[in-house]
């Protein structure tokens, strides 16, 4: 079984879309061994103040 190697390019890429990320994921779509697309999703959270949940305010 050989070895195939990775565009320096596209690990570069995969990298960049890490950065920054505290909640979400990447993701690396291939076809026939080849990445063929990388997905970045990311999530904000927000805190959820205590006095917001009651009624009226």
């Amino acid at each position: 079984m050989s070895k195939r190697q990775i565009d320096e390019s596209l690990v570069e890429k995969i990298l960049r879309s890490l950065e920054g990320l505290e909640y979400g994921s990447v993701h690396i779509t291939i076809h026939d061994s080849k990445i063929t697309q990388i997905e970045r999703v990311e999530k904000q959270r927000f805190p959820l103040e205590k006095n917001s949940l009651k009624k009226g305010v």
